[in-house]
Order: C-alpha cells, then sequence, then structure tokens
C-alpha cells in the first residue's frame, strides 16, 4: 500500500477510474423508463389467432339497404321543436289527403272511422241501391218555397199541402227502411256489433246521390 504525503488523499483515491461512468446515466429521466416498460411489456397477439364473433370488430357488416334505412331513420328523425311540429303537420296533411281520395275511391284502408267496417259499407250499399224520399227534400223544398213566395192563395195553399206530404212520406219512408236494414243486416252479420248502422244509413239516405260521401259504389236497383 503506498502512503502518500501527510494531510493528502491516498494514492488509490485520487486516481481517475479505469471505466468512467456517464452522467446521462445517472441524470436521465425516469419517465422515459416508465413509459418503455409497458410497451416492452405488451404480450404480442397472434394476427391469424381467430376473432371472437361477439366482439365489436367480429360483428358481420350490415347489408347496404340495412344502412340505408337506418340513416334514413336518423335523418328523419327530428332534432328541434320547431321540426317535429313541421314534421306532425305534414303527416297530418297526407293522412288527410289519404282520408279525401278514400271517400272519392271506397278505399277501406283509409276512410274514417265512422265508414269503417263491413256493416258501415253493407248499409251504404243498401241505401245507395236504392230511391229514398229523403234524397229529394232539398229540390222539392225549393220548389215549396218559391210557390210559398207567391202572392196568390191557391199556391200558397198548394205549398203548405206539399210541405205535409213530403214531410210524412220522408217519415213512412225512413221507417220502412229502418226496418228493412235492420233485418237484412241480422241475416248478413248475426255475430257483428251492427250499433248505429241504421241511423248512420238513415242519415245517409237524407242526402242527395251525388253529394254523398264516400261515393256510392253500386249503381240504383243493384242488390248489395
Amino acid at each position: 500500500m503506498t502512503i502518500g504525503v501527510a494531510g493528502s488523499f491516498p494514492t488509490g483515491l485520487g486516481s481517475t477510474p479505469r471505466h468512467p461512468v456517464p452522467l446521462g446515466f445517472v441524470f436521465r429521466s425516469r419517465a422515459k423508463d416508465e413509459k418503455a416498460t409497458p410497451a416492452d411489456k405488451a404480450p404480442v397477439t397472434d394476427s391469424n389467432q381467430p376473432r371472437d364473433p361477439q366482439a365489436p370488430k367480429g360483428r358481420p357488416t350490415p347489408k347496404r339497404s340495412e344502412a340505408q334505412s337506418q340513416r334514413r331513420s336518423v335523418a328523419s328523425t327530428p332534432t328541434t321543436r320547431k321540426d317535429a311540429a313541421k314534421r306532425q303537420r305534414e303527416e297530418r296533411r297526407q293522412a288527410l289527403d289519404r282520408q279525401r281520395q278514400a271517400l272519392s275511391g271506397g278505399d277501406e284502408r283509409y276512410l274514417p272511422a265512422r265508414d269503417k267496417g263491413p256493416v258501415r259499407k253493407f248499409a251504404r250499399d243498401w241505401v245507395d241501391a236504392r230511391f229514398n224520399v229523403a234524397e229529394f227534400f232539398l229540390p222539392l223544398a225549393v220548389v215549396i218555397l218559391v210557390l210559398s213566395v207567391v202572392q196568390v192563395p191557391a199556391l200558397q195553399n198548394i205549398a203548405l199541402l206539399l210541405w205535409l206530404v213530403v214531410i210524412v212520406l220522408i217519415v213512412l219512408d225512413s221507417i220502412l227502411s229502418g226496418f228493412r236494414l235492420k233485418k237484412r243486416l241480422a241475416e248478413r252479420f248475426p255475430d257483428t256489433n251492427k250499433r248505429g248502422a241504421v241511423a248512420y244509413a238513415l242519415m245517409r239516405s237524407l242526402q242527395m246521390r251525388r253529394l254523398r260521401l264516400p261515393k256510392p259504389q253500386v249503381k240504383r236497383g243493384e242488390r248489395p
């Protein structure tokens, strides 16, 4: 062991080390080591391993028609209250248009609730196939009104008599029509609810044939 001068360090300690330690190793950031460690330890997946069909990326690709329908449904969904109100008005307008077309053509799918059903259809056809005294009430009323305005006592008396005759005929014809229709409905629809069908038919008989809605689908004298 070499002894140096008193008060100085030993010779071995003051010499330069054979393998110097780089300063970067001592002062480098630990964060880089922590980030690199999980990446190095991450398991390597085999690309040939089959994918789980239940996994999100393992579901089959939807068809083009399904994708288009989904996009249309999303695009047509109203986003604001104003859009929702506008869409409701448009749907209501379309429903009224279909209803008017059904009243003209007799399409059962879009008729109003009071006109739907086989019972109501039979009642309409039964009324439209015959002559009803009540359907001539409006033209007769115009004639009687003109006669009553003329300042001739004889014509005024005739007008008054015609009023009485027309009213009596309408009442008698409506009563007979109601009984006949009720009998026919009982024979044709024994197990079906027929409530209101006779009154519905009598109200229709009060209208002129060309003004009735839904439009008549049978001819005069044709048996429904």
